[in-house]
């Protein structure tokens, strides 16, 4: 597994996934290679909208459309820090382009576009990001801590938050109830 390269790809949380900060989620590789991996929880959403977002951090906002949105615990990692997983891609300060015009950007110009110009205007915004050190996801996989598959962009952007855990689900055809939270190897 070890030349496997996990970047846009969803990892979903297999059943006896003991870390409460990856239980029932699935996370969006952006980034993945001999480093580690860098990605976003995508369906655990805060109580915190997209507006409230952009209040606290004082950047004048009238976009009703997105407004509403909630901002979402992206992992534990930099959890005072925020990442917009967006698309199209653009052109920002720190941004790290994925696959499919799918990017993911940590400078606060892409925040300060998306208020004045309209965007990118199809966007999931967390606070904090999930990291792997080098050969951590390769041996969470090997584990059977995770499934993965390639990702989705639409599961990103037009599903919502509740659904896309059970629409990663079936792009691998599996119903997570038939699941065992006990691991076997051959």
């Amino acid at each position: 597994m070890q030349n496997t390269n996990f970047t846009n790809h969803f990892l979903i949380a297999m059943p006896a996934m003991a870390d409460p900060n990856f239980s029932r989620t699935v996370a969006f590789i952006a980034e993945h290679g001999e480093d580690g991996a860098i990605g976003v929880i995508i369906n655990r959403p805060i109580d915190l909208t997209i507006k409230d977002l952009f209040e606290r951090i004082e950047i004048p906002f009238d976009r009703p459309e997105i407004a509403g949105q909630p901002v979402y615990f992206g992992g534990p990692v930099q959890t005072d820090r925020g990442f917009v997983l967006h698309r199209p891609a653009g052109d920002w300060q720190s941004t790290l382009r994925v696959e499919a015009g799918v990017a993911l950007t940590s400078s606060k110009d892409i925040l300060v576009a998306m208020a004045a110009e309209g965007e990118p205007n199809e966007v999931l915004i967390s606070l904090g990001y999930a990291g792997w050190e080098a050969g951590q996801l390769e041996d969470e996989i090997a584990q059977n801590a995770w499934l993965t598959v390639p990702a989705d962009p639409r599961i990103l952007f037009e599903v919502a938050p509740e659904a896309r855990f059970d629409a990663a689900m079936q792009l691998l055809g599996i119903d997570f109830a038939n699941l065992s939270d006990v691991a076997g190897h051959a």
